[in-house]
């Protein structure tokens, strides 16, 4: 029977490694459908993403791989499988609502677990992709009171990433510690430029010529953990601070997406505070 994994490794560089790899594919009778791999050049380290095809098992695979490559070498076999994921928002619809699409059309390579919401607004549209609404008010609540009303909701289910899809609502490092590396999130990237209520409106009177989104990975540093993937559009003079604000959703919706779709297909690999895309 013919099996299929994603191995991805991650290790400081040396002399020989792709040989290896290579050999042992080679050796074990593996077809190699794709392999990208690079060297971060200022730190030597070196890493490797293959698709391989063949009889094998996984487990004996990853051991066989740490065995010529060593100990120290982050080395993962991941048999392609659809991951788990929760969704959190607030009450704008536009990058939630895309990405219900795109799960339905086949489009991510995941399982929609819940959406959990501070606000009830989004509850009709989550309802037609028959996905559980999770309602928890953050009213009359700390916001300790209120992540933990979250965390025992969202540690009923199995679940790989949380995305957060336009929640409005800044973590405590408490939530983010016992999420970490799981959290995903989106923001305009007009950071640190415009901070605070409408920064639209903010970019409006100052004039902007480009407007960009940028998904990354959550960390106790706002706004500020390893990037995923970014973009950006071209407004002019005749936008309107609300035409701003639509261009601005689009990019978002588009970003959050892309970047959904390389971490569920196993393409990124977070080195310090940075990402490394294939």
């Amino acid at each position: 029977m013919q099996n299929r994994a994603r191995v991805l490794i991650d290790c400081k560089d040396s002399k020989g490694l792709v040989y290896k790899v290579s050999k042992l594919f080679y050796e074990l009778n593996l077809n190699i459908d794709s392999n990208q791999e690079f060297v971060e050049k200022e730190d030597m380290h070196f890493f490797m993403r293959s698709v391989v095809t063949g009889n094998f098992n996984p487990q004996i695979l990853e051991e066989s791989l740490k065995e010529i490559l060593g100990s120290d070498v982050d080395v993962k076999v991941l048999p392609p499988s659809k991951k788990n994921i929760i969704l959190m928002a607030t009450k704008e619809s536009h990058a939630l609502g895309d990405i219900l699409i795109r799960h339905q059309a086949g489009e991510l390579d995941a399982n929609i677990l819940a959406v959990v919401a501070n606000r009830d607004n989004l509850k009709p549209l989550v309802e037609q992709f028959n996905i559980p609404f999770i309602y928890i008010s953050a009213d009359n609540l700390s916001r300790e009171e209120h992540e933990n009303l979250v965390l025992q909701e969202i540690y009923k289910y199995s679940f790989d990433y949380i995305v957060l899809a336009k929640y409005m609502r800044i973590l405590t490092p408490n939530f983010i510690s016992k999420n970490d590396g799981k959290i995903i999130n989106i923001h305009h990237s007009f950071l640190p430029a415009f901070i605070g209520a409408n920064p639209y409106k903010q970019a409006y009177e100052r004039g902007v010529k480009i407007i960009g989104a940028t998904a990354h990975f959550v960390t106790n540093d706002l706004d500020e953990g390893p990037i995923i993937a970014q973009d950006v559009v071209s407004v002019n003079h005749r936008f309107t601070w609300r035409d701003m604000q639509q261009a601005g959703r689009d990019v978002e919706k588009i970003v959050l997406s892309r970047a959904l779709k390389l971490v569920l297909e196993d393409r990124v690999f977070v080195y310090r505070n940075k990402t490394v895309v294939f």
